[in-house]
């Protein structure tokens, strides 16, 4: 039951902090599109470690540093739209799922597997 609830806590929290990050004004976070792409509470709800995905690769590390640095104005701002006991600090991650996965499907695609057509035409030789 209290894993529901987190799980509906971090989709509120992720759906919040989309909406703050684009209205923030330190050009580090500015000069690249972000992308919330998980969030994890812990029960107690005293952390969220967001997972933050970047556009431009390059510009990952100044805007986690500017996203840090706008960590409390994020939290306050959490906190009055969330309305919870304890607002989570925010512990901010960079996420490289989206890179790892493309890197899979091109070692998937390098493979040289026949494909089930192929499998076909040589049962009927």
């Amino acid at each position: 039951m209290a894993s529901n609830r987190i799980g509906r806590i971090n989709e509120e929290i992720q759906r919040e902090l989309s909406t703050l990050i684009r209205n923030l004004k330190d050009p580090r976070v500015q000069k690249t599109m972000i992308s919330i792409t998980r969030v994890d509470t812990t029960p107690d709800l005293r952390y969220s470690k967001i997972f933050v995905s970047f556009l431009e690769k390059d510009a990952a590390k100044d805007a986690i540093r500017g996203l840090k640095s706008a960590g409390g104005y994020l939290r306050r701002e959490l906190g009055a739209s969330l309305q919870l006991r304890y607002t989570p600090e925010l512990v901010w991650e960079e996420d490289d799922s989206i890179t790892y996965g493309a890197h899979m499907l091109e070692l998937l695609n390098s493979l040289n597997i026949p494909k089930d057509d192929e499998y076909e035409n040589i049962d009927n030789s």
